[in-house]
């Protein structure tokens, strides 16, 4: 096997310049490649850089749709991993920086599921969606609630009416997020394991995106009323069924943090 040491381009990342490439050699096609992924080279620095004001997602994919396309007519590709890591979250003087992680596909975890045959397997796999500190329905909470934020500070009627509005979508994510745990914490109890002459699962005909399916009255209110770690387990009787799955009120300036 001929293994080649020096990759035809390599990605990396620059403290004060952000994303950049080099190349091994001045090809005109690497340069046409890098150019058409916005790539502008640096006759000072010898690599091309990204503009500085690109998102650290769109750098992401970049990275990633300029490599395949190397890839695809036999050049290889090396690529620094801490090109993934976003930034950290601004916050507040005084409070501790929360450092980013790198998000959990949920396409990759879809796909897990194929390969499973165990109830407690998908239970591991759906805990990283749930997971309080760096599952994607807290992600997404935190996203909304950061979006309500920046609405707001519009300081306008409209801001503060859709600020409103986009956090009681983050109280409906908080909710669903209850309810995924409590399906969670089933599967996890569960011993079933998955029939030899069970179909694949990629055979398996999924609703339409418009049909809901139907819950029965008694799992809808177990789920509304489980404990999680987004919120405690009731210390007096359950609450009527339609005040158990009623969204909780959002308060005006108050922010939820996980």
């Amino acid at each position: 096997m001929n293994l080649q040491l020096e990759p035809d381009v390599a990605f990396g990342v620059h403290p004060d310049l952000g994303v950049a490439a080099a190349v091994a050699d001045d090809r005109p096609f690497l340069d046409e490649v890098l150019r058409k992924h916005h790539f502008r080279y640096s006759s000072y620095l010898d690599v091309y850089l990204l503009p500085g004001d690109t998102p650290h997602n769109t750098a992401v994919r970049t990275v990633a749709r300029a490599s395949r396309e190397f890839q695809d007519v036999g050049l290889s590709v090396a690529a620094d991993p801490r090109i993934v890591l976003p930034s950290p979250i601004p916050t507040p003087d005084g409070v501790p920086v929360r450092q980013a992680l790198p998000g959990q596909s949920l396409t990759a975890l879809t796909g897990e599921l194929h390969g499973l045959h165990r109830s407690a397997d998908v239970a591991d796999v759906l805990e990283q969606i749930v997971d309080e500190h760096h599952g994607a329905i807290g992600d997404l909470e935190e996203f909304i609630d950061t979006a309500a934020a920046w609405c707001e500070r519009l300081g306008t009627p409209d801001g503060r009416e859709l600020g409103l509005h986009l956090r009681t979508i983050a109280h409906h994510v908080a909710f669903l997020g209850d309810q995924l745990v409590a399906a969670q914490l089933d599967l996890a109890e569960m011993p079933d394991v998955t029939p030899d002459n069970a179909p694949p699962l990629a055979e398996v005909p999924l609703p339409a995106r418009h049909e809901v399916p139907s819950v029965t009255h008694t799992a809808r209110s177990r789920a509304a009323l489980a404990a999680s770690p987004n919120r405690p387990a009731p210390t007096t009787g359950p609450a009527p069924p339609d005040e158990a799955v009623r969204p909780r009120a959002p308060a005006p300036n108050a922010r939820r943090s996980r």
